[in-house]
């Protein structure tokens, strides 16, 4: 029987490997690609995503009475200069050298807005001039405000030049205490603003700080959008919010310090993003870098992260709300790029209850991120993330787990041994499955844990590959609750036994481990254990755990 279901496992493996092993060969340097070409190897199809052109009209803000002083309010010059290329057509409204302050920047089809080199875009601390709109966060629909670049149902839109984005985020977001230092909380604290009772997180105000509680009354009488305004404070944008828009370019600019997410497009498609930087404080709360929701039909390469949050991060809604609209995030191809910050360097999640499928990255270094690939998702969820494809990532000081899935986000998980036990919900569509998922040609160089592979009693983690893995870290491979797991030239470098711990996992292959000697042990645990196939040899003791059958680990 055992073996039946591993044939079936290794068989589905093999058939997605054959193609996995056709990818880009790794001569090719893929920053010197086309955008083309990066498509013409990818494992799923993308439709021809068609870069946006633009009339040869040029709309300097200069002409609509703009002034780069950092301190004239240049809202309505942005407006006018907006609405003339629209007016006319289209084109490139040019933002030059200066320090512009602003209120948002509403952007039009058919429209290039240009930051040349030295210019500073800084968008307004004062609430006023965001209004309250209908939109999302986190998933889920919301009141928020305006988001200081903001585009919605566009068509041929583009940011680009060598400038800068300024959000003035720090007049909008909260602050943890356990994340500065005690020199740094003293200086927060003499700038003003108001802390919470317990004094562990503080807002840059009073209307900020009890915010929270009236957006929560008035989102629970499904208020109108006009009563907001008393927690206006609180309700904090997204730097740049592109929401329905398609054929979108991003390309040069650097956006920083946002209020909440930096760059959020959602249910955008043919979308380019290249050659951008994200910067946000380390301590930046909900600080994230790249969100990208519910979009269809998207490459991002040569970009740079270093934020307060996760950094690149592929989403598609909220629990119910997320099912019922029902957009999953596909056809994503992202390469060339390096995070030095972030809770995560690559995520998926916790957001993906609409699904996400047909996903590849490449050649991308995370560099003291929190964890480095990051899964994570919890019950009420639903949704499908499956199709994955991860090679040639370098990771460096990963303070917790190099690779990790949780499915218990937000929640407190299980521990190994308690999860052999652990109840069992129903099976339905809340419940989220994460399957078919590829990793190749991957190293790490110093984590807390090398693989941390988390599911679900009803659902377990299933079909994910491990090829070609190198990783030095305290603790080995950990799995719970998953399914057709192969790990296949895996070396871990760790100081702790067991190097490999399954814990209610079936039809698992272990083929070429290497294993530093005083460490190479595997456990096993659990009634549902079964179908372990390891080398003879490859494991100097094998402890037999829990509830264990006799013949669960079979050595081949």
């Amino acid at each position: 029987m055992y073996a039946v279901k591993i044939f079936k496992y290794s068989t589905m493996i093999c058939l997605i490997a054959i193609l996995y092993s056709s990818l880009a060969p790794d001569s090719i340097a893929m920053s010197k690609q086309s955008d083309t070409a990066i498509k013409a190897v990818l494992p799923f199809i993308v439709p021809k995503i068609k870069e946006p052109k633009f009339p040869n009209n040029t709309f300097n803000i200069t002409d609509y009475g703009a002034v780069g002083d950092g301190h004239t309010k240049n809202t309505d010059a942005f407006a006018k200069a907006t609405k003339a290329c629209a007016e006319a057509g289209g084109g490139k409204v040019i933002v030059p050298a200066g320090l512009w302050l602003t209120g948002p920047i509403q952007l039009k089809s058919n429209l290039n807005l240009h930051v040349e080199q030295g210019a500073v875009v800084l968008f307004s601390p004062e609430f006023e001039d965001y209004p309250l709109l209908r939109k999302t966060w986190e998933g889920l629909a919301a009141v928020r405000c305006m988001s200081p670049i903001y585009g919605e149902n566009l068509k041929n839109i583009a940011i680009t030049g060598h400038g800068i984005f300024d959000g003035n985020g720090q007049a909008w977001r909260p602050v943890k205490r356990f994340k500065m230092t005690d020199r740094q909380w003293r200086t927060l604290l003499r700038s003003g603003g108001a802390l919470d009772d317990e004094g562990k997180i503080w807002w840059p105000s009073q209307g900020a700080l009890q915010g929270e509680q009236i957006a929560a009354e008035l989102n629970k009488r499904n208020a109108d959008v006009s009563e907001y305004a008393a927690a206006k404070q609180y309700l904090r944008p997204v730097l740049v919010g592109l929401t329905n828009c398609s054929g979108v370019l991003l390309d040069g600019p650097t956006f920083q310090n946002s209020p909440a997410w930096n760059i959020h497009p959602m249910m955008c498609e043919n979308m380019i993003i290249r050659n951008i930087t994200v910067l946000n404080p380390w301590w930046s709360q909900n600080g994230d870098g790249l969100d990208i929701e519910s979009c269809k039909n998207v490459i991002v390469y040569n970009c740079h992260f270093d934020v307060g949050d996760d950094a690149i991060c592929m989403k598609s809604g909220k629990d119910e709300y997320g099912r019922r609209r029902g957009k999953p995030t596909e056809n994503v191809a992202i390469w060339d790029c390096t995070v030095y910050h972030g809770h995560g360097g690559f995520v998926i999640g916790s957001e993906m209850s609409g699904s996400i499928r047909n996903i590849y990255i490449k050649n991308c270094s995370f560099l003291g991120t929190d964890i480095g690939i990051r899964f994570k998702s919890t019950r009420g969820r639903g949704g499908i993330v499956e199709n994955i494809y991860i090679q040639d990532i370098r990771m460096k000081d990963i303070p917790t787990e190099a690779i990790g899935f949780n499915l218990f986000y937000e929640k407190t998980p299980p521990s190994p041994e308690e999860s052999l036990d652990y109840e069992t919900d129903p099976v339905t569509e809340e419940t989220p499955r994460f399957q078919n998922i590829f990793m190749k040609n991957i190293i790490c160089s110093g984590a807390a844990n090398a693989i941390y592979i988390q599911g679900l009693p009803e659902m377990p983690v299933k079909n994910v590959q491990f090829e070609n893995i190198t990783i030095s870290a305290n603790t080995g491979v950990t799995c719970i609750e998953t399914e057709g797991i192969k790990f296949k030239n895996v070396k871990i470098i760790t100081n702790k036994n067991p190097a490999f711990g399954l814990y209610n996992s079936r039809n698992i292959i272990l083929e070429n481990i290497e294993l530093p000697k005083l460490t190479s042990s595997i456990k096993a645990a659990g009634r549902k254990t079964t179908g372990i196939y390891v080398e003879k040899g490859a494991f100097e003791k094998i402890e037999h755990g829990k509830d264990i059958k006799p013949d669960a680990i079979i050595k081949k």
